[in-house]
Protein backbone atom coordinates (compact mmCIF):
# COMPACT_ATOMS: atom_id res chain seq x y z
CA UNK A 1 0.00 0.00 0.00
CA UNK A 2 1.44 3.43 -1.43
CA UNK A 3 0.29 6.26 1.17
CA UNK A 4 -0.08 9.74 0.32
CA UNK A 5 2.62 12.08 0.68
CA UNK A 6 1.38 15.60 -0.38
CA UNK A 7 3.99 18.30 -1.34
CA UNK A 8 2.73 21.62 -1.29
CA UNK A 9 5.12 23.50 -3.89
CA UNK A 10 4.54 20.46 -6.35
CA UNK A 11 0.82 21.49 -5.72
CA UNK A 12 1.13 24.62 -6.53
CA UNK A 13 2.97 23.91 -9.67
CA UNK A 14 0.55 21.30 -10.93
CA UNK A 15 -2.75 23.42 -10.08
CA UNK A 16 -1.81 25.43 -13.25
CA UNK A 17 -0.20 22.78 -15.75
CA UNK A 18 -3.57 20.78 -14.88
CA UNK A 19 -5.46 24.05 -15.44
CA UNK A 20 -3.98 25.51 -18.30
CA UNK A 21 -2.69 23.17 -19.79
CA UNK A 22 -4.32 19.62 -19.83
CA UNK A 23 -8.25 21.12 -19.23
CA UNK A 24 -8.62 24.11 -21.38
CA UNK A 25 -7.02 22.16 -23.80
CA UNK A 26 -9.48 19.24 -23.90
CA UNK A 27 -12.87 20.92 -22.46
CA UNK A 28 -15.27 23.12 -24.29
CA UNK A 29 -16.69 23.37 -20.47
CA UNK A 30 -16.10 21.70 -16.87
CA UNK A 31 -19.14 22.78 -14.28
CA UNK A 32 -20.16 22.49 -10.83
CA UNK A 33 -23.30 21.76 -9.47
CA UNK A 34 -23.83 21.62 -5.76
CA UNK A 35 -21.65 22.23 -2.62
CA UNK A 36 -18.66 20.01 -2.08
CA UNK A 37 -18.60 21.84 1.02
CA UNK A 38 -22.20 21.42 2.45
CA UNK A 39 -20.86 19.65 5.52
CA UNK A 40 -18.37 21.76 8.11
CA UNK A 41 -14.84 22.36 6.99
CA UNK A 42 -13.33 20.17 9.70
CA UNK A 43 -15.86 17.08 9.44
CA UNK A 44 -14.60 14.35 7.65
CA UNK A 45 -16.58 13.11 4.33
CA UNK A 46 -16.50 10.03 2.08
CA UNK A 47 -16.92 11.40 -1.38
CA UNK A 48 -18.35 8.76 -4.13
CA UNK A 49 -18.28 8.70 -7.86
CA UNK A 50 -18.44 6.63 -10.76
CA UNK A 51 -15.78 6.33 -12.98
CA UNK A 52 -15.69 6.27 -16.35
CA UNK A 53 -12.89 8.25 -17.75
CA UNK A 54 -8.82 8.35 -17.35
CA UNK A 55 -9.79 12.33 -16.86
CA UNK A 56 -11.69 11.91 -13.57
CA UNK A 57 -8.97 12.32 -10.98
CA UNK A 58 -7.86 15.37 -12.69
CA UNK A 59 -11.29 16.84 -12.47
CA UNK A 60 -11.86 16.33 -9.16
CA UNK A 61 -8.89 17.40 -7.96
CA UNK A 62 -9.17 21.07 -9.99
CA UNK A 63 -12.84 20.46 -8.79
CA UNK A 64 -11.89 20.10 -4.94
CA UNK A 65 -8.50 22.61 -4.99
CA UNK A 66 -10.86 25.64 -6.40
CA UNK A 67 -14.72 25.03 -4.39
CA UNK A 68 -13.90 23.40 -1.95
CA UNK A 69 -11.79 24.33 1.83
CA UNK A 70 -11.27 20.67 3.00
CA UNK A 71 -8.15 18.60 2.87
CA UNK A 72 -8.66 15.75 -0.08
CA UNK A 73 -7.40 12.48 -0.51
CA UNK A 74 -8.39 10.41 -3.05
CA UNK A 75 -7.83 6.23 -3.10
CA UNK A 76 -6.18 4.97 -6.53
CA UNK A 77 -5.53 1.73 -7.83
CA UNK A 78 -1.92 0.80 -7.10
CA UNK A 79 -1.05 -0.10 -10.32
CA UNK A 80 -1.85 3.18 -11.47
CA UNK A 81 -0.73 5.00 -8.47
CA UNK A 82 3.15 2.91 -9.60
CA UNK A 83 3.04 4.91 -12.88
CA UNK A 84 1.96 7.92 -11.88
CA UNK A 85 3.66 8.45 -8.84
CA UNK A 86 3.23 12.45 -8.95
CA UNK A 87 -0.08 11.80 -7.60
CA UNK A 88 0.85 10.98 -4.06
CA UNK A 89 2.16 14.35 -3.81
CA UNK A 90 -1.59 15.57 -4.35
CA UNK A 91 -2.84 13.25 -2.59
CA UNK A 92 -3.73 10.01 -3.79
CA UNK A 93 -2.73 6.70 -1.98
CA UNK A 94 -3.07 3.07 -3.23
CA UNK A 95 -4.85 -0.25 -3.07
CA UNK A 96 -4.01 -3.20 -4.67
CA UNK A 97 -7.33 -5.20 -5.68
CA UNK A 98 -5.18 -8.46 -6.31
CA UNK A 99 -4.21 -8.48 -2.01
CA UNK A 100 -6.70 -8.99 0.43
CA UNK A 101 -4.00 -7.68 3.39
CA UNK A 102 -2.99 -4.03 1.18
CA UNK A 103 -7.44 -4.04 0.62
CA UNK A 104 -7.39 -4.22 4.46
CA UNK A 105 -4.18 -2.24 4.98
CA UNK A 106 -5.55 0.80 2.66
CA UNK A 107 -9.09 0.89 3.96
CA UNK A 108 -7.32 1.44 7.66
CA UNK A 109 -5.59 4.32 6.00
CA UNK A 110 -8.44 5.98 4.62
CA UNK A 111 -10.57 5.39 7.80
CA UNK A 112 -7.64 6.84 9.89
CA UNK A 113 -7.24 10.14 7.38
CA UNK A 114 -11.27 10.14 8.52
CA UNK A 115 -10.96 10.26 12.02
CA UNK A 116 -8.51 12.98 11.41
CA UNK A 117 -11.03 15.05 9.49
CA UNK A 118 -10.16 14.37 6.23
CA UNK A 119 -12.43 14.14 2.63
CA UNK A 120 -11.63 11.04 1.03
CA UNK A 121 -12.68 9.96 -2.27
CA UNK A 122 -13.61 6.68 -3.32
CA UNK A 123 -14.59 5.04 -7.06
CA UNK A 124 -16.76 2.09 -5.68
CA UNK A 125 -16.77 0.29 -8.98
CA UNK A 126 -13.20 -0.52 -8.66
CA UNK A 127 -12.19 0.15 -12.00
CA UNK A 128 -12.93 2.66 -15.18
CA UNK A 129 -16.10 1.55 -16.50
CA UNK A 130 -18.27 2.78 -19.72
CA UNK A 131 -20.13 5.95 -18.70
CA UNK A 132 -23.65 4.10 -19.85
CA UNK A 133 -23.10 0.79 -18.40
CA UNK A 134 -25.32 -0.36 -16.10
CA UNK A 135 -25.15 -1.68 -13.25
CA UNK A 136 -22.41 0.14 -12.05
CA UNK A 137 -22.04 -2.92 -9.72
CA UNK A 138 -20.53 -0.83 -6.52
CA UNK A 139 -18.03 -3.27 -4.64
CA UNK A 140 -17.98 -4.09 -0.72
CA UNK A 141 -15.24 -1.98 0.06
CA UNK A 142 -16.97 1.29 0.22
CA UNK A 143 -18.89 -0.57 2.68
CA UNK A 144 -16.11 -2.18 4.58
CA UNK A 145 -14.52 1.57 5.22
CA UNK A 146 -17.83 2.82 6.55
CA UNK A 147 -17.82 0.03 9.27
CA UNK A 148 -14.35 1.25 10.56
CA UNK A 149 -14.96 4.68 10.68
CA UNK A 150 -16.01 6.54 14.39
CA UNK A 151 -19.65 7.41 14.44
CA UNK A 152 -21.82 8.28 11.32
CA UNK A 153 -19.19 9.86 8.42
CA UNK A 154 -21.11 11.49 5.78
CA UNK A 155 -21.26 9.88 2.36
CA UNK A 156 -21.37 12.72 -0.75
CA UNK A 157 -22.47 11.23 -3.57
CA UNK A 158 -20.75 12.69 -6.92
CA UNK A 159 -21.73 12.01 -10.07
CA UNK A 160 -19.63 13.37 -13.76
CA UNK A 161 -20.87 12.96 -16.73
CA UNK A 162 -19.49 13.78 -20.05
CA UNK A 163 -20.74 14.58 -23.39
CA UNK A 164 -19.56 16.14 -27.23
CA UNK A 165 -22.92 18.66 -28.17
CA UNK A 166 -22.49 21.43 -29.79
CA UNK A 167 -18.78 21.91 -29.56
CA UNK A 168 -15.54 20.06 -30.78
CA UNK A 169 -14.37 19.39 -26.98
CA UNK A 170 -15.91 17.84 -24.67
CA UNK A 171 -18.00 19.31 -21.43
CA UNK A 172 -17.94 17.79 -18.45
CA UNK A 173 -20.34 18.26 -15.53
CA UNK A 174 -20.13 17.75 -12.01
CA UNK A 175 -23.14 16.64 -10.10
CA UNK A 176 -22.48 16.94 -5.85
CA UNK A 177 -25.76 15.50 -4.20
CA UNK A 178 -27.17 15.99 -0.54
CA UNK A 179 -24.97 14.27 2.48
CA UNK A 180 -25.56 10.98 3.44
CA UNK A 181 -25.86 10.22 6.99
CA UNK A 182 -26.39 6.62 8.48
CA UNK A 183 -25.10 4.50 11.09
CA UNK A 184 -22.92 2.59 8.67
CA UNK A 185 -21.91 -0.30 11.37
CA UNK A 186 -25.64 -1.65 11.31
CA UNK A 187 -25.48 -2.57 8.19
CA UNK A 188 -23.89 -4.97 6.19
CA UNK A 189 -20.16 -4.04 3.95
CA UNK A 190 -22.42 -5.13 0.93
CA UNK A 191 -25.85 -3.29 2.20
CA UNK A 192 -24.14 0.02 1.96
CA UNK A 193 -22.49 -0.86 -1.37
CA UNK A 194 -26.04 -1.66 -2.70
CA UNK A 195 -27.83 1.19 -1.20
CA UNK A 196 -25.12 3.49 -2.58
CA UNK A 197 -24.80 1.85 -5.60
CA UNK A 198 -29.08 2.72 -6.47
CA UNK A 199 -28.16 6.42 -5.09
CA UNK A 200 -25.35 7.00 -7.28
CA UNK A 201 -27.00 5.11 -10.14
CA UNK A 202 -30.47 7.32 -9.95
CA UNK A 203 -28.40 10.62 -9.81
CA UNK A 204 -26.37 10.13 -12.66
CA UNK A 205 -29.36 8.65 -14.51
CA UNK A 206 -31.13 11.96 -13.72
CA UNK A 207 -28.22 13.99 -14.82
CA UNK A 208 -28.18 12.60 -18.14
CA UNK A 209 -31.44 12.90 -18.83
CA UNK A 210 -31.41 16.69 -17.94
CA UNK A 211 -27.75 17.07 -19.79
CA UNK A 212 -29.30 15.65 -23.31
CA UNK A 213 -32.07 18.42 -23.39
CA UNK A 214 -30.17 20.97 -22.18
CA UNK A 215 -27.10 20.69 -24.20
CA UNK A 216 -24.86 19.47 -21.48
CA UNK A 217 -25.70 22.10 -19.50
CA UNK A 218 -27.25 21.41 -15.71
CA UNK A 219 -29.56 24.52 -14.24
CA UNK A 220 -27.85 26.94 -11.63
CA UNK A 221 -24.33 24.97 -12.67
CA UNK A 222 -21.14 27.62 -12.42
CA UNK A 223 -17.78 27.31 -14.86
CA UNK A 224 -14.79 25.65 -13.05
CA UNK A 225 -12.83 26.37 -16.26
CA UNK A 226 -13.19 29.23 -18.68
CA UNK A 227 -15.04 28.21 -22.11
CA UNK A 228 -13.28 27.30 -24.83
CA UNK A 229 -14.55 29.04 -28.13
CA UNK A 230 -15.97 26.41 -30.62
CA UNK A 231 -15.14 26.49 -34.45
CA UNK A 232 -18.70 27.67 -34.59
CA UNK A 233 -18.43 30.48 -31.98
CA UNK A 234 -15.39 31.69 -33.89
CA UNK A 235 -16.66 31.50 -37.43
CA UNK A 236 -20.07 33.32 -36.07
CA UNK A 237 -17.50 35.87 -34.64
CA UNK A 238 -15.97 36.48 -37.88
CA UNK A 239 -19.14 36.53 -39.88
CA UNK A 240 -20.17 39.63 -37.24
CA UNK A 241 -17.16 41.48 -38.00
CA UNK A 242 -17.45 41.16 -41.93
CA UNK A 243 -20.92 42.29 -41.22
CA UNK A 244 -19.76 45.77 -39.93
Amino acid sequence: MIPAHKSPWFDRIFIRYNEWYLLRRNFHSFTLSGELDSIAANQPAVYIMNHSSWWDGLLIYHAFRHASAGDHYVMMEERQLRRYTFFGKLGAFSIDKSSLGDIRLSLRYAAELLNQGKRVWMFPQGEMRHLEERPLTFRPGIGLLLRQTAGSVPVIPVTLYYGLYQHARLQASLHIGAPVYEDWSRLSARTCASQLEALITSQLDQQRAVSLTNDGELPGARDLIRRRSSTDDKYDHYRRIRKR
